[in-house]
């Protein structure tokens, strides 16, 4: 299939299962995972990015556009990832955090002018040589999402990304982030609390208190 699977996957904790997950999602659609913290909500994402820690254990197939991802290394899975924070690298300027993330493939001024338009349509013109540190929460959080982007990842992981925006912005921002990763054609998979992140999304819900 294309898009994201997720087949009868599980997460274990010191002997105790966390989670389990059979879910498929479509190209531009948005699965949510509702939990509380300790769930395994997090740790889903990092079971199907690759970087889960080696205190869990973990199981069940993954499959991204047609390929198996259970045996690749992280940086092979072409997964797009958003944490709570905006994780901006402090040393570098805004435009060459989204150099830093395209691909070696595309050369020469290409890079620039792929970074300059991602910030374009981010609403941040002339950003691309602003320290990060000058920025508001909400240009943060849609620089790291162009610095996903440009990437050019096949899926889009969202680890409660609006948590720490202020409720004026965050709903702003999570449209943003929902209609360029639709944009995209990427399957989404959301991770939250939020019941309002859920409902923003639109797509389908699983509980996993229920």
């Amino acid at each position: 299939m294309t898009g994201l699977l997720l087949e009868d996957v599980v997460i274990v904790l010191d002997g105790r299962e966390l989670m389990r997950l059979s879910e498929s999602i479509a190209p531009g659609e948005i699965l949510t995972v509702m939990g509380p913290s300790g769930s395994g909500k997090s740790s889903l994402l990092a079971y199907v990015g690759g970087f889960l820690p080696a205190s869990f254990q973990a199981r069940g197939n993954i499959v991204l556009s047609g390929k198996q991802l259970n045996n690749q290394p992280a940086h092979e899975r072409h997964t797009g990832i958003l944490f709570q924070d905006p994780l901006l690298f402090p040393h570098m300027s805004v435009g060459e955090n989204l150099l830093f993330a395209i691909p070696s493939s595309i050369k020469g001024a290409s890079r620039r002018r792929l970074a300059e338009k991602a910030l374009s349509q981010a609403g941040l013109d002339e950003f691309f040589d602003r320290d990060p540190a000058t920025l508001s929460g909400g240009q943060k959080a849609r620089v790291a999402l162009m610095r996903v982007l440009v990437s050019q990842p096949r899926a889009l992981l969202l680890d409660e990304p609006f948590s720490k925006l202020d409720a004026g912005r965050r709903d702003q921002i999570r449209r943003f982030v929902f209609d360029e990763a639709k944009r995209q054609n990427l399957p989404i998979l959301l991770v939250t609390h939020d019941k309002a992140d859920a409902d923003a999304a639109g797509g389908k819900i699983v509980d996993l208190d229920q």
